[in-house]
This record gives structure tokens, C-alpha cells and sequence, in this order.
């Protein structure tokens, strides 16, 4: 139970991470191909300890 809480706030502050830099760095391609695969990558744990604290 402990593991899975970690997990999301491990997960959330990823997501949260990739977004905040995403909009940052509006101008740079290379960077914002960067952020955008940490947010889907943030997302995808932040999914999967979810379905985890659920079942």
C-alpha cells in the first residue's frame, strides 16, 4: 500500500515536471519532444499506480 502511494506521488510530480517544462520551453522542437515523452512517461506510472491502489 505504501509502494503504490509513492508510486503516484512519484508519478504525479513527473507529469508535472514534463508539463511545467513543456510550456516553458515553447520555442525550442528538441525540448519540447523531450518534456512530452517525461509527461507520457509521468502519465503512464501515474495511470498504472492507480489501477494498482484500486485493485
Amino acid at each position: 500500500m505504501i509502494f503504490n502511494i509513492i508510486g503516484l506521488i512519484i508519478g504525479v510530480m513527473i507529469f508535472a515536471a514534463g508539463i511545467y517544462y513543456f510550456l516553458r520551453e515553447k520555442e525550442d522542437n528538441e525540448s519540447r519532444k523531450i518534456y512530452s515523452i517525461t509527461t507520457v512517461i509521468g502519465a503512464l506510472i501515474l495511470v498504472f499506480m492507480i489501477i494498482r491502489l484500486l485493485l
